[in-house]
C-alpha cells in the first residue's frame, strides 16, 4: 500500500527532509557548565553548595573531579552538592591531616593535560621527577603517583593543559660537604610516561625546597581547536569551524554582531553567545575596517581602521552605537569598497575607496574618518587589487667544515655583540644569596 502511494504520488511530492545517520554524542561534552565548584580546604569538603568557600571552576552536575593530595594519592569523584574528600587511606594509617594540592574538572581520554611532579620516596629518601597524564581511572578508587611507600611526599606539582614544561630550582638541605646546594631542572628533558611509572631519579640528597624558576612552552606542539556553532562550544574533535592551532598563551577572539568583542582561552568548557559575528584565533597585529553610520555626527557615513586590544573584558568598537549602524566589517588587508548613493543623491556616481590610502589605523575607540554627507543606498566590498606578500623561508646555509670556527675569546672585547648578564641571573649570585632569596630573607649590606 505504501509502495503504491509512493509510485502514484511520489513524483508530485518529492521528499523535503534529508536522511542522515545520527552520531553518538557524549553528554559530558555538550552539557552546559551551569554549576560552580567550590572547596573548603580546612574542613575537607567540595561541592556546588559551598558558596562562601574557595571557587575552583565552572562545571556541570554530571562532571567528574580529579583531586591530588600531598601524600601522592589521587582519585576522581562525581560532582555533588557537598562531598567529604578530606582524608585518604594513607592519611588514615599515618593519622595525619591530608592536604589537597590540585583539584580540577576531569576530562576522560585527555592526553594533552600533563602533570609535572617531584616527589620524595618515603622508604629511600630519594627524590624523583616524572611527567604523566591520567586518561581514565575508576571513580572513587585511590591511585598513587609515588611508589606507595609510607612517608612519601609530593614536593612540587603542576597541571598543564597543553603539556607545558617549566624549569624548576631545587634547593638541597644545607651540608658543609656540598659544594653546590642549588641546581635547575628542565621538565622538557623528562619524557612523558604512564601514570604508574616511578619517574627519573632527581637526587639522592635530601631536598629542602623546589620552586618554579621559569615557565616553559608546550612539548606537545600546538592544539587544533574547532568551534561548533550548533552548541556554541569549542572542541578538539574536528566538529565545526576550524580555528587554528593554539599554544599555551594563544587566545580566541569573539566578535559580536553589535560591535562588542572579548578574548577567551581555548578551554572546551567555554560557552559563547548566539549573536556571534566572528570567532577566530586572536591576532594582535590584524587591522580591522568598519564602515558605519555615526549617530553622534548626524548619521553621516564614517570609516575607521583599528586593531583590537587584548582584553578579557567585554569591549565595544562601536562606542555603544546600535548594531543597525554597521554597514561593513572586514579584516581584508588591502580593502576596497564601493559606496552607492541613494535618495536625492542617487544620480551621483558611486564612491570607490582604497581604504588603506583613505584612512589611518587608530585605536578601536576612535571615531574614524567621514566618507560623505550624501545619502547612502548600500556599501559593498570589492575585490582587492593588492595582496600581502608571502614570506618565503630562506634555504639553510651549508656550513663549510674546512673553515675554523671563531673563538669566543677573540670576540670578548666586542661589547656590541655580547649579551650583558641578567641582574637576576643565578650564576652571578652566591649560594647564600640564593638561599636567602628562596627563603624570603632580606639581606642588608652595611
Amino acid at each position: 500500500w505504501f509502495r503504491f502511494i509512493k509510485e502514484k504520488y511520489g513524483k508530485e511530492h518529492p521528499r523535503l527532509t534529508e536522511i542522515r545517520n545520527f552520531d553518538t554524542i557524549a553528554a559530558a561534552k555538550v552539557v552546559e557548565a551551569n554549576e560552580k565548584l567550590y572547596i573548603n580546604r580546612e574542613e575537607g569538603f567540595i561541592g556546588t553548595s559551598l558558596k562562601k568557600d574557595e571557587f575552583v571552576s565552572n562545571c556541570s552536575d554530571i562532571d567528574d573531579v580529579i583531586i591530588f593530595y600531598r601524600d601522592g594519592t589521587y582519585k576522581i569523584v562525581r560532582v555533588a552538592d557537598k562531598l567529604f574528600i578530606g582524608e585518604t587511606e594513607r592519611s588514615k594509617k599515618d593519622k595525619k591531616k591530608v592536604e589537597v594540592i590540585h583539584i580540577a574538572v576531569f576530562r576522560k581520554n585527555d592526553e594533552r593535560t600533563i602533570y609535572n611532579a617531584v616527589y620524595r620516596d618515603g622508604k629511600t629518601g630519594v627524590s624523583f621527577i616524572k611527567r604523566f597524564n591520567v586518561t581514565a581511572i575508576i571513580r572513587d578508587r585511590e591511585y598513587d603517583l609515588t611508589q606507595g611507600t609510607t612517608g612519601s611526599r609530593v614536593l612540587y606539582f603542576t597541571a598543564n593543559p597543553n603539556g607545558e614544561a617549566e624549569v624548576i630550582k631545587v634547593a638541597l638541605k644545607p651540608n658543609p660537604k656540598l659544594k653546590k646546594v642549588f641546581f635547575d631542572k628542565d621538565f622538557s628533558e623528562v619524557a612523558i610516561k604512564g601514570r604508574g611509572t616511578r619517574g627519573n631519579m632527581l637526587t639522592k640528597i635530601e631536598v629542602s625546597k623546589v620552586t618554579l624558576k621559569s615557565h616553559g612552552s608546550s612539548t606537545l606542539g600546538g592544539r587544533k581547536v574547532w568551534f561548533d556553532s550548533d552548541i556554541k562550544r569549542l572542541n578538539y574533535d574536528g566538529q565545526g569551524k576550524y580555528l587554528g592551532e593554539f599554544d599555551g598563551e594563544d587566545q580566541v577572539l569573539v566578535m559580536l554582531k553589535d560591535g562588542r568583542y572579548y578574548l577567551t582561552n581555548f578551554d572546551v568548557n567555554n560557552h559563547y553567545e548566539d549573536n556571534i559575528f566572528r570567532i577566530e584565533k586572536y591576532n594582535a597585529h590584524k587591522v580591522w575596517t568598519c564602515i558605519y553610520f555615526n549617530s553622534q555626527q548626524s548619521n553621516y557615513l564614517y570609516i575607521k581602521r583599528f586593531q583590537l586590544e587584548a582584553t578579557v573584558r567585554m569591549q565595544n568598537f562601536m562606542n555603544e552605537m546600535p548594531a543597525e549602524n554597521i554597514m561593513l566589517v572586514t579584516d581584508t588587508v588591502y580593502p576596497r569598497v564601493l559606496v552607492t548613493l541613494g535618495g536625492t543623491d542617487s544620480f551621483r556616481e558611486p564612491i570607490e575607496l582604497d581604504v588603506e590610502e583613505f584612512a589611518l589605523v587608530k585605536g578601536y575607540k576612535a571615531i574614524g574618518k567621514r566618507i560623505t554627507t550624501l545619502h547612502i543606498d548600500k556599501v559593498e566590498e570589492l575585490e582587492p587589487l593588492r595582496f600581502p606578500e608571502e614570506t618565503i623561508p630562506e634555504p639553510p646555509v651549508e656550513e663549510d667544515d674546512s673553515q675554523d670556527e671563531p673563538d669566543s675569546s677573540d670576540n670578548s672585547d666586542n661589547s656590541d655583540d655580547s649579551t650583558p648578564p641578567s641582574p637576576d641571573s643565578s650564576e652571578d649570585k652566591s649560594q647564600q644569596d640564593l638561599a636567602d632569596e628562596m627563603n624570603g630573607q632580606l639581606r642588608l649590606d652595611f
